[in-house]
Order: structure tokens, then C-alpha cells, then sequence
């Protein structure tokens, strides 16, 4: 009897004893490869175990068995963030050197074509026109100077500058032809001031004006367009992220590095979920840029076929050549109604005007070279329009875009990925693009009541820029003064530190996560006297049931 009650306390104590198996009695993971990687990232080890130790310290990170020190996890979270932040600068700047070099083509052909259309007109003029034109060349520079000025930005109403053109001319050409007579600045201001009544050019200058406020009205607007377009992408890639941006990034990029898993890439949901939380506020910029790139290729269209650019400017100095011949051929009724108009002048002048020599050469006819470059603008408007609809969705495409070469693919990878808290499958739904999404982003705490102001600045800019083109469609003049106070506020939304505002806060919940327990943490004490085996309590009862069992 005594010697079974024995054998049962032995067989009990065996069953109590602590089942350290393999992981009681080996060794701690070497902590080698990450060392090795630490330091290609250009940290010094000083500090960074040998050995995994226990994670009750990490703040980031689940706290299992780890290799990172606190210091090692501040240094990755931050590396994660300009890591990522100089990810968005290239993008940006991809796309920043698109829109640049669109602007530097149409900007260049604008010009150009501005340049051989007043070429043309002095190569034209001059045996056409003789020293009616030679005399008075300074009227028609002024006209492409100004038209060129008012293009480039310059505060030069349009319909102003061809106004003042046909009244000049109207000037120098009733001298010119009225040469006998002795005629003062003051009669041929009142000369100037009789145009509309008039109407020495005929219909030319009525439609010449339809025409060239329209045709620049458009492509001022347009590479105005372009530049704005490019100067938000740019401030908005230096848009630093936001602390909670940092965590969900340290997480999912180098956290497995920490657990010895390097190899495990995220879970592509898990991907995105972080970079919509991260790129929430960028994303509300999506409708506006949609709106101006949307505007832009139809302000495009108009640039090309028989009443474009080209056709418009070509056709300048043939339409003021006809406009000239008009008023040359009326010229004695036009000094009629005039001298009636301004009182008669007295002769005192030159005998000779050239009007004769002019009108025996009959009409002039102005040769344009539209064909040689008719179909260069086709080209540059194709092009320019597939770029602007590929751009449409940059900024919701953003996430996707990034996460492609970093997120774990193949057969079964889903079951395989890194979750943010261990290689295990991902349950949470992907949220929605935009801030006010985020409420159920489950990866970056976001408040939504806070918008990035810098951002919002720029969505005011694409509004503003839009409503320019589209009343340029319309053809009504734009002004392009700076923009860039319109909006109050500065600065960035997002909390850049730990000292984020004490205001109410709507936190996305982390509810539909799926629970991941993570490992528990080591207990130095006992991990010191792991191959130590404890006594058995049992055995302590012996002596007392020994003694009962005398009884």
C-alpha cells in the first residue's frame, strides 16, 4: 500500500514538473541578420543584442521575443517615414517633369508660332506695302509684343491692346495718305476717336478680335494650367506624414525584421490600409484635379483644326493686310466723313501719299505657312491629352502604386503575409480613398476633424485654375494674379510629434481586427534557469502522508 501511494505522488509530480521542451532547453535566435541589416542602414550597433531578448519594452511593435532595442525601433520608425516620404518626392516628381515638359512644348510652339507669324508679316509688308508699312513697322511690332506679354502672364487686357492697334493704325494711315495736308496730333486723335463709326477696316477687326481673344484667352489659360498642376504636385509631396503615419509604417515595414521574419512581406490588404490611412489627405485632392485635368484637354481641343492656334496666328498678317487694302480703297470717303467729322485740314504737306502706287498694284494678298506646321499641333494635343487622362487618377492610384513592389504575391501568400502582428492572413476590409474614410481605417489612427491645411490650400488652387479655364472656353479674359494667400491658414494638419492637440478626437476602432495574441514576453528570471529542473511540491507531502498512513 505505501509503496503504491509512492509511486502515484512520483507520477503526479511528473506531470507537474514545467514542460520547457525544445524552446525551454535551446538557445535564443541569433539576432545576426539584423544586426547585419541595422548596420547597412547606417546605424552603429552599440546596444543591439546578440540574442533575442524579451520585447516588454517595444511601443510599436508586438512584444514577443525580438531583437530590437527601443532605440532600434525609434531609429526604423523614423527611416520608415523618410523612407516613405522620399517615395511620394519621386512620384511626384515623375510626374512633376511630365506636366514641366508639356509646359515647355506648347509654351515653345505658342511662341514660335508668334515669332514666324511677325516674321512673315515684315517679310510680307515690306515689298507689299512699301513705306506705308516701313514707316510705321513700330505699330505692328507693338501688336505682337503685346500679344506675346499678355500670353506670358503679363496685366495686358487683350481686347484692349487690339483696340489700341486699329486706332493707330487708323492714324498712320489717314497721314499717310493725306500727306498734302498739314495734320496736328490733336486731329488725329479725333481721327482715332471716329473708328466705330467708321469702321475704315470693315468686319476685320471685329472677328480678328473674336478670334485672337479667344485663341489666347484658351492657351494662356492652358500652360497656366500646366504650371499649376505642377506646383501642387510639388508642395504636395513635401507634405511631411504624420506620427501615426510613422507607427503604421514601422509596423508593417520593418517590425518583421525585428521578429527574426525578415522575409515576410505585408499582406496586400494590410498594404493598403496603411497607405489610404497614410495618403487620406492627399486622396481629397482627387475630384478637383480630376476637374482640372478634365478642363484642360477640352481647352486642348480647341487648339487644333481650322479655327486652332495655328490657323489663327498665321493668319494675322493677311487679315491686317486686307484690313489695310479695305481702308485704302474707301480712302476718299473715309477723309469725307472724316473732315466732317474733325473739321477740313489746310495743305501744307508733301504732294505725294504712295495710296496711288498701292492701289495700281491692286489687292494684297498675304501668303500664310499653315501647312507646313498643320500638323504639329494635332500631335502635340494627342499627346498632351493621353497625358493629362493618365493622370487623372494619381492621387487615390497612390496606394496601390506603392505598395505593388513591397506586398507578398505567389500561391497561398495571403495565409503567409505579414499581418502587422504575425505571418497569419489578413481579415480587415480594404477602407476607402480620402479622410473622411479613414474613421474605419483599422491600421492609422486618423482624426478626420483635422485636414491638412497645406493640402486644402492646394484644392482651393486646382478650383480656382478650373474656373479659369472653363470661363476660357467660354472665351472671357482671366486674370492670373498670384493665388497662393487666397486660402488662410498654414501649415500642416497632421501631428508631427507626440504633443498632438488635446481637442475631441475621432479614432478609426480597430473592432473588425482580427485578435492576434501576441507572444508573451520573456521572463529574464526565468530564462536564466531554463535547463534547471524544480522540485516537485509533491515530494514536500511525503514525510506527512508517511506519517498519517502509520496511523
Amino acid at each position: 500500500m505505501d509503496s503504491f501511494i509512492i509511486a502515484a505522488l512520483v507520477a503526479l509530480c511528473s506531470l507537474t514538473v514545467p514542460a520547457y521542451g525544445d524552446k525551454g532547453t535551446s538557445k535564443a535566435r541569433s539576432c545576426s541578420d539584423i544586426r547585419q541589416f541595422y548596420s547597412g542602414k547606417g546605424f552603429v550597433l552599440d546596444g543591439v543584442p546578440q540574442l533575442e531578448i524579451s520585447g516588454e519594452h517595444l511601443r510599436i511593435c508586438p512584444q514577443g521575443y525580438t531583437c530590437c532595442t527601443s532605440d532600434m525601433e525609434d531609429n526604423l520608425a523614423k527611416l520608415s517615414r523618410r523612407e516613405m516620404e522620399g517615395l511620394l518626392k519621386d512620384a511626384g516628381r515623375s510626374l512633376q517633369t511630365s506636366l514641366t515638359g508639356q509646359y515647355k512644348v506648347f509654351d515653345g510652339y505658342f511662341l514660335e508660332l508668334l515669332n514666324h507669324s511677325a516674321i512673315s508679316l515684315q517679310e510680307t509688308f515690306t515689298p507689299s506695302w512699301g513705306s506705308l508699312y516701313s514707316q510705321n513697322s513700330q505699330v505692328f511690332l507693338d501688336l505682337y509684343t503685346d500679344i506675346k506679354n499678355y500670353y506670358r502672364g503679363s496685366n495686358v487686357n487683350l481686347e484692349e491692346v487690339l483696340n489700341e492697334f486699329w486706332a493707330r493704325l487708323l492714324e498712320k494711315l489717314f497721314y499717310q495718305a493725306n500727306k498734302q495736308y498739314f495734320i496736328s496730333e490733336d486731329y488725329l486723335e479725333c481721327v482715332s476717336k471716329q473708328i466705330e463709326t467708321l469702321r475704315p477696316f470693315g468686319d476685320t477687326p471685329r472677328v480678328m478680335k473674336t478670334m485672337v481673344t479667344r485663341t489666347f484667352v484658351a492657351a494662356r489659360s492652358f500652360v497656366q494650367g500646366l504650371v499649376v498642376s505642377g506646383e501642387v504636385v510639388r508642395k504636395v509631396s513635401q507634405v511631411q506624414l504624420s506620427q501615426e503615419c510613422m507607427r503604421a509604417m514601422m509596423r508593417m515595414t520593418y517590425c518583421p525584421h525585428c521578429r527574426s521574419i525578415a522575409s515576410a512581406r505585408p499582406c496586400a490588404n494590410y498594404c493598403s490600409n496603411v497607405m489610404k490611412g497614410c495618403l487620406a489627405n492627399q486622396a481629397d485632392l482627387n475630384t478637383e484635379w480630376r476637374h482640372l485635368a478634365e478642363t484642360m484637354m477640352q481647352v486642348a481641343g480647341r487648339f487644333d483644326g481650322p479655327s486652332g492656334v495655328e490657323t489663327v496666328v498665321f493668319s494675322l498678317p493677311s487679315r491686317i493686310s486686307e484690313a489695310m487694302y479695305t481702308m485704302m480703297e474707301n480712302i476718299e470717303t473715309i477723309n469725307s466723313k472724316l473732315f466732317q467729322a474733325c473739321g477740313n485740314l489746310r495743305e501744307g504737306g508733301t504732294s505725294s501719299t504712295g495710296v496711288d502706287e498701292i492701289l495700281k498694284r491692286g489687292k494684297v494678298t498675304v501668303e500664310d505657312k499653315l501647312a507646313s506646321s498643320s500638323s504639329k499641333m494635332g500631335r502635340l494635343v494627342s499627346d498632351v491629352t493621353i497625358r493629362l487622362r493618365d493622370m487623372q487618377p494619381y492621387w487615390v492610384s497612390l496606394p496601390s502604386v506603392l505598395c505593388s513592389d513591397r506586398v507578398a504575391t505567389g500561391t497561398g501568400a495571403e495565409d503567409k503575409c505579414w499581418n502587422g502582428m504575425s505571418r497569419a492572413r489578413y481579415l480587415p476590409e480594404v477602407i476607402g480613398d480620402g479622410l473622411a474614410s479613414q474613421i474605419n481605417n483599422p491600421e492609422v489612427e486618423i482624426d478626420i476633424t483635422k485636414p491638412d491645411m497645406t493640402i486644402r490650400q492646394q484644392i482651393m488652387q486646382l478650383k480656382i485654375m478650373t474656373h479659369r479655364l472653363k470661363n476660357a472656353l467660354n472665351g472671357q479674359d482671366v486674370d492670373f494674379q498670384d493665388t497662393s494667400d487666397d486660402v488662410s491658414g498654414s501649415g500642416s494638419g497632421s501631428c508631427a510629434d507626440e504633443m498632438c492637440s488635446r481637442g475631441p478626437r475621432i479614432i478609426a476602432p480597430a473592432t473588425d481586427r482580427p485578435v492576434h495574441y501576441p507572444f508573451p514576453p520573456e521572463n529574464k528570471k526565468v530564462k536564466a534557469s531554463a535547463t534547471r529542473s524544480l522540485p516537485c511540491v509533491s515530494i514536500y507531502l511525503l514525510p506527512l502522508l508517511m506519517l498519517l498512513l502509520r496511523r
